[in-house]
């Protein structure tokens, strides 16, 4: 299991801290942070309830099937996504946050929100910044 350590030396990828390159701490939070981690996560967080894949991809304009399946597999293998197969005809299943999902979505969901609340102020110092380049 991972890298043999000598005894009482920690295993790197055990340790909390996301500055080193060996934690798996670093991994969970590119995930999280990467292009489509973060929109997934608040999209699952905004629903009332469980959402199908095909809902999932009509709310995050842009993405496509082969990497909204790659991003819920990687937030489903941090344990932050909860992936549910209905045995139904036809089978489908169900996306929804874990208690660890929820605990990180509600700080990306604020963060989205000053994002659009600050648009203006954005797209201003966006257009200054490309002015004086």
């Amino acid at each position: 299991m991972g890298m043999s350590t000598p005894q009482n030396t920690p295993d790197p990828k055990l340790c909390a801290d996301v500055f080193s390159s060996l934690c798996t701490s670093r991994g969970a939070l590119q995930h999280l942070t990467g292009r489509w981690g973060s929109l997934a996560m608040v999209a699952l967080l905004e629903a009332d309830s469980a959402m199908r894949f095909a809902e999932l991809r009509r709310k995050i304009d842009g993405i496509s099937d082969r990497m909204l399946s790659q991003t819920l597999g990687q937030l489903e293998r941090d344990g932050m996504v909860n992936r549910a197969v209905r045995s139904s005809i036809p089978p489908h299943v169900d996306y929804s946050l874990t208690e660890l999902g929820i605990k990180v979505a509600r700080p990306l969901q604020e963060l989205t929100k000053i994002i659009e609340s600050e648009l203006d102020s954005i797209i201003a110092a966006q257009e200054r910044f490309d002015a004086s380049a």
